[in-house]
């Protein structure tokens, strides 16, 4: 329970940090970050194995490229289903968006693991 919670806080972060850098992606508080969390969260938990499944041959063919389509899917629809989380140009501010959250969740959760040691 502790890891999902730390999870949530961690992406909450990213989902902020993203929110302040130039990539097309409005957030309009902290509350909204948090949401904006809770929903991309269950989205990934639900929707992406689903999708993965039924896109395989293409992530295949695309040497795994098209995860970044899948992601980038999965952090429009989140925008789209929260209210103040905004994409200012569509799926491209997604796509970005997608892959900014991966590499800073990446940074956090390395620290997090540093500080624990």
């Amino acid at each position: 329970m502790t890891g999902l919670l730390i999870s949530w806080i961690v992406t909450t972060i990213s989902f902020l940090i993203i929110s302040r850098l130039p990539l097309g992606i409005e957030i309009d508080s902290v509350k909204k970050a948090i949401i904006s969390a809770a929903v991309f969260g269950i989205l990934n938990a639900i929707l992406r194995p689903i999708l993965f499944f039924f896109t395989f041959p293409f992530i295949i063919l695309t040497f795994g490229l098209f995860a970044f389509v899948l992601n980038a899917i999965i952090f429009g629809l989140a925008a789209f289903l929260v209210p103040g989380f905004r994409l200012r140009w569509g799926i491209w501010s997604a796509l970005i968006g997608a892959i900014a959250l991966s590499i800073i969740n990446s940074l956090l959760f390395n620290l997090l693991a540093g500080l624990r040691m």
